[in-house]
């Protein structure tokens, strides 16, 4: 349904796309194995420290999987076997929460409650523990990784419960299956099946995250190689040093990614007849009691940091902090580069997906270029927006005023890093529409500008604001570029929060973390609200 010069042009983009990534990625990684060299790697591989931080590293990460994990399997079990109470739609609504939240924030609701004056360290002194909880540390990074990871799994798993067919809970019910056996019969074969998917995904989460394990890492002993990786440049300024624990830090992300290629990739697919789901189990009481149980400790843990940030923004002084110049220069700074970021996101994202859809039924090359395409757009999980952003500070680092960089590299970095995620949001939108669209453009001859104002961005529209409000929404919470070339000369609000607390001006980084929060949920609300039906709707 294309002609050979749509295919030209399409096949043109995406190679234009694929050349400007490669390039920026490609560059950063040359210049770190040309400035230390295989050599900077083997010396920080002979590094007991280093050494002891790679162990960290990974068994926090595993430590948190498991956590998640086991936190999650209960969770969705009571969300899918209890489906009439009032306000589930709300609880699995929540879940959704922490996954959009800047890690920033987060960490803040997370010290709010688990802090050495928070509501949890409150209520155990209160039963008589005299040892509160520390949330800096292991605990610490424990705690915020289960929140941010656990209602992952649990909507992975509970996709995945939903769709077991209603025919398998009357059979159940008619052999008058116990809860145990239900859960060894039918539910856990279909979690086994996405748990280690899931399980890979959590790992790697865990094992890149930066803005967490730098605010509650609490000190060498809870150091991962990103954070390491930040000190060295940022406050030991040990180039050579940094350059080999960026390239540990690719080994282990390639290491990581290719054990999850050969896991099963979370799958919610299940075949049924389309009868409405009963559970006739629900109603049993040992199953209501563990189900109440399981769901009240997830609101919770998950409820309770996203209220304390609200209720700490809005005691602190608003008024004052909105009047602040450095505010506003914050806030502008943020926008500008996410939007920056967004718009390079989406542009690159397109470019990638018409190119792979124009590659599509072509011959060997294309169809090598359609893979290359595939792979490209996942190529910043192999190199961590951290690591990406050391190979390009040490190769601006001769210019001498790296900062006057700044801020076009913070924003390509952010585009990179949620570029995988938009070409999942565009990417089956695209095809989709393309296959209900294209005959029809081409019997009635529609090309170019005329197609683009009539059929793709009518159709399109909604797909491509979801992705440029997520990238901004992801961009704007990031903490991890701007921490190595945040400076005066660069102040976004991440980064005037992280200053704040530091300062131990909690107060104003109480209320500066509720308007990141709200800017962040107004984009992603924004990205999500349905179009209003214009007059050229009507007449078509």
């Amino acid at each position: 349904m294309l002609t050979a010069r749509q295919r030209l042009v399409a096949l043109t983009g995406g190679g234009l796309a694929l050349a400007a990534l490669f390039l920026f990625v490609g560059l950063a990684i040359a210049k770190l194995v040309a400035f230390g060299g295989w050599a900077a790697a083997l010396a920080v591989v002979s590094d007991r420290y280093i050494l002891g931080v790679l162990q960290f590293t990974l068994f926090q990460a595993l430590l948190s999987t498991v956590l998640s994990i086991l936190f999650a399997i209960p969770v969705a079990r009571a969300l899918a076997r209890q489906r009439s109470f009032k306000g589930r739609i709300w609880l699995v609504r929540l879940l959704a929460v922490p996954m959009g939240l800047p890690a920033l924030i987060g960490a803040l609701g997370l010290i709010a409650v688990w802090g050495r004056q928070g509501v949890a360290n409150q209520a155990l002194a209160f039963l008589g523990l005299s040892e509160p909880v520390s949330i800096y540390g292991l605990t610490g990074i424990l705690i915020a990784h289960v929140f941010f990871n656990m209602p992952l799994a649990c909507r992975f798993l509970l996709i995945g419960l939903e769709r077991i067919p209603g025919e398998y809970w009357l059979i159940s019910a008619s052999l008058g299956l116990r809860g145990r056996d239900v859960f060894r019969f039918i539910e856990w074969p279909v979690m086994r099946r996405i748990l280690p998917g899931v399980a890979g995904l959590i790992f790697m989460l865990s094992a890149t995250s930066f803005t967490l394990v730098l605010t509650l890492g609490g000190g060498p002993r809870a150091t991962t190689l990103e954070v390491a990786i930040y000190q060295a440049l940022r406050f030991d300024f040990e180039p050579p040093r940094a350059v080999g624990l960026a390239l540990m830090q690719i080994a282990v992300t390639a290491v990581i990614l290719a054990i999850i290629a050969l896991l099963p990739a979370p799958d919610d697919r299940g075949l049924t007849i389309g009868k409405p789901v009963r559970r006739l189990d629900a109603g049993r009481t040992g199953a209501r009691l563990a189900d109440t149980l399981a769901i009240g400790l997830m609101l919770v843990f998950t409820a309770l940091p996203l209220s304390a940030v609200l209720i700490a923004g809005l005691r602190s002084d608003l008024t004052k902090l909105i009047g602040e110049p450095i505010v506003h220069e914050a806030a502008l700074t943020s926008l500008v580069l996410s939007l920056s970021a967004g718009l390079m996101a989406v542009v690159t994202a397109l470019a990638i997906v018409r190119a792979q859809q124009a590659a599509a039924g072509g011959g060997i090359f294309l169809r090598g270029f359609s893979l290359l395409l595939s792979a490209s757009s996942a190529l910043v999980l192999l190199v961590p927006p951290i690591v990406l952003a050391t190979g390009w500070f040490l190769m601006l680092l001769p210019a001498g005023d790296v900062g006057a960089f700044a801020a076009p590299l913070v924003a390509t970095i952010n585009a990179a890093m949620s570029l995988p995620f938009v070409v999942r949001l565009i990417g089956p939108a695209y095809r989709e529409h393309r296959i209900r669209t294209g005959r029809l453009a081409a019997s009635l001859g529609l090309s170019g500008w005329t197609r683009l104002r009539l059929i793709d961005w009518p159709g399109l529209r909604k797909p491509l604001l979801m992705g440029l409000s997520f990238a901004m929404a992801l961009s704007l919470g990031d903490l991890g570029a701007v921490a190595l070339f945040g400076s005066d000369n660069l102040m976004t609000l991440p980064w005037l929060v992280y200053s704040r607390m530091g300062n131990y001006r909690t107060a104003d980084a109480d209320g500066l973390a509720l308007l990141l929060g709200l800017i962040c949920l107004a984009l992603t609300v924004a990205g999500t609200l349905p179009r209003a039906e214009t007059s050229e709707d009507k007449d078509r």
